[in-house]
């Protein structure tokens, strides 16, 4: 059963899913990051084949590295709505 952090997460990525805009490549890569922390957490993993662009984002992820997946969700919720709210 989802509790309302979880719906409103879900709702978050759904809605930045469907941006039609480019979205600046940092504010992507944090994205990214609590997406992944949120639920993976610190089960970090990449490809013996990583290239650039995947290398910043396995980067961009350990940097979150200890941070509770509540709290990557909330910190999703809060740059997905800032994000939403300037285009």
């Amino acid at each position: 059963m989802q509790n309302d952090l979880d719906i409103e997460f879900e709702k978050a990525f759904v809605e930045i899913s469907k941006l039609e805009e480019a979205v600046a490549p940092d504010l992507m890569l944090k994205l990214y990051a609590y997406y992944k922390q949120a639920n993976f957490g610190n089960n970090f993993s990449f490809k013996n084949d990583i290239d650039v662009r995947d290398a910043f984002k396995l980067n961009a992820w350990i940097q979150l590295n200890g941070m509770k997946s509540d709290e990557a969700k909330k910190e999703y919720i809060k740059l997905a709505e800032t994000i939403l709210n300037h285009k």
